[in-house]
């Protein structure tokens, strides 16, 4: 087959426009393209008067290939390349089952690529199963009563299913063609694969993630939720086993010489626990920030002009970068079409939030987070941990000044960059669940961080007309998009105690700091199996 690229297709375009296209710069007659298929779709508006498609496509021709190769443009066509995930040799002696704590993206592909390894692991999810956790975050929201074990941070799917279900990433891994045709295999819409911003909705993913853990139960794995490991069990620098809590206030023992620490970025307590333990672990940079909500209707016109409003375009995404004359620089992150801000807390008295949007994309605003890098330098100290007292303490003021009832602290745009504090919101209608105290976002976030912000507004508008509209409404603290820590891990992604390896121990995600999003961490789970698959140590 051969790949074609950009084509340029209009919002209403058919399949034999696709063929016509593709056979006007592969030098061909349109009856010769035998199958066409979509690899890529992008969205091109940078003319608002002239707002397209731009595909990437696979043609198999009735034509001799080589022929066609030969008197085109080998910038626009060349053979189609596919990507098929095979698995490492399984090398694997021991005879323990491996145990995976945490059940986000990290743990899921682990858990799944182990299963189909025939190694039946067992996982353990502190929170409760995508179903229940469900309705403990609709019940915080309606209720305010936080359960911190089961919430948008803590339960099956991990923190990402609550939020846009967004597959977006930078690593070049050939990995995540796997991670996007297992999420297809199990649910998601076919448009992931060829979507230039790929998303799949909470809504949907509920659905997905029910599905893996079935698909690793049938494999013969095990995932028991209300389950929070307590310690790891430790001897002569090697796993034996670890103790786990359930609900109950049981205490559990689990032998094994293998455990996978798929902690999430919130899983605080249990990070403590391990440096308490001797695990390695150093500082590592993270950003913060607000979310910032406009009219979804603005932000179509904004980017799509009079094309705003096309079924075929949905609602309008955007992402903006600056960099602020003497200052760190600004980005805006997970922009959330047609969605809304949440509280996504999980620890008490500490508010944080997040976005979220279902695969429609159609509610009253769009929202992002507008966020600023903080280097360990601005960190309260040089302890390793200390960047989580840096995001509690952020957290914790939010919960004063929002009130002590888990409303959320907000500032219109205007008042902001006016340096004056909100005492009411205005025409855009703040989306968060548990409401919005209008306030002065300065009480919550570090000076370095706002002064920053207000930089980076006044810049962004410059590339986005209206995106610092005085009436948008930011909402804070958006303090937990990666982890502020890394537990250090060696070549074959096991970790250390002290200054030498600790055998069977393996950090892994988001919260041990190898990955930044949905993609990104289920290909750091698939890494840490094939390490675990091909250990041939029989401790």
């Amino acid at each position: 087959m051969l790949r074609i690229n950009q084509l340029k297709m209009p919002l209403e375009y058919t399949e034999d426009d696709v063929k016509r296209a593709a056979a006007k710069v592969m030098k061909i007659n349109p009856a010769d393209i035998e199958e066409v298929s979509l690899f890529r779709r992008s969205i091109d508006s940078r003319r608002k008067d002239d707002v397209h498609f731009v595909l990437t496509v696979d043609c198999r021709v009735h034509a001799d290939e080589r022929k066609v190769l030969k008197r085109t443009d080998s910038k626009r066509v060349r053979e189609s390349e596919f990507y098929e995930y095979v698995p490492v040799e399984l090398k694997r002696k021991s005879q323990f089952r491996p145990v995976i704590v945490g059940f986000g993206p990290a743990g899921m592909w682990c858990a799944l690529t182990l299963a189909r390894a025939g190694l039946r692991p067992i996982v353990l999810e502190r929170g409760h199963d995508v179903e229940q956790r469900t309705k403990d975050v609709y019940g915080f929201w309606d209720s305010r009563h936080l359960n911190t074990e089961s919430n948008i941070q803590f339960g099956e799917g991990g923190a990402g299913t609550f939020s846009d279900g967004k597959l977006t990433t930078g690593i070049k891994d050939p990995r995540t063609r796997k991670i996007f045709t297992d999420f297809v295999a199990f649910g998601a819409p076919e448009s992931i694969l060829w979507s230039n911003y790929p998303h799949i909705g909470t809504d949907r993913l509920v659905g997905v993630v029910k599905n893996i853990r079935e698909e690793v139960i049938r494999l013969g794995g095990d995932v028991r939720f209300g389950s929070r490991m307590t310690r790891l069990i430790i001897a002569n620098h090697y796993i034996h086993g670890l103790s786990y809590e359930t609900e109950d206030g049981v205490s559990h023992d689990l032998e094994t010489d293998t455990v996978v620490l798929a902690l999430g970025h919130s899983s605080r307590d249990t990070i403590e626990t391990l440096y308490g333990q001797g695990l390695t672990m150093i500082q590592k940079p993270f950003s913060v920030g607000a979310r910032i909500e406009h009219p979804r209707e603005f932000i179509d016109r904004a980017q799509y002009g009079d094309f705003a409003g096309n079924p075929a375009l949905g609602a309008a995404n955007y992402k903006m970068a600056c960099h602020p004359p003497h200052s760190r620089g600004a980005y805006t992150f997970c922009m959330c079409p047609g969605g809304q801000v949440v509280n996504a807390s999980s620890e008490e008295g500490r508010i944080c939030v997040n976005g979220m949007s279902e695969f429609a994309r159609d509610r009253e605003n769009s929202n992002s987070a507008v966020l600023v890098g903080i280097n360990p330098e601005s960190f309260p100290s040089e302890h390793p941990l200390s960047g989580i007292q840096l995001q509690r303490d952020m957290e914790s003021a939010a919960f004063n000044v929002g009130g002590g009832d888990y409303t959320a602290p907000a500032q219109l745009v205007g008042d902001f960059l006016n340096d004056t504090a909100s005492t009411h919101m205005g025409a855009v209608h703040p989306s968060c669940p548990t409401g919005v105290t209008p306030s002065d976002i300065r009480k919550v976030l570090p000076k370095h961080v706002t002064d920053v912000m207000a930089d980076a507004l006044v810049q962004m508008d410059r590339k986005l007309h209206g995106f610092a509209m005085p009436e948008a409404v930011l909402t804070v603290p958006e303090a937990r998009s990666s982890s502020p820590v890394r537990i250090v891990r060696g070549d074959f992604k096991e970790c250390y105690l002290g200054e030498d390896v600790l055998g069977g121990c393996y950090p892994c995600g988001e919260g041990a700091g190898y990955a930044g999003g949905i993609v990104s961490a289920g290909v750091d789970g698939i890494r840490v199996a094939e390490a675990i698959m091909t250990d041939e140590h029989d401790y």
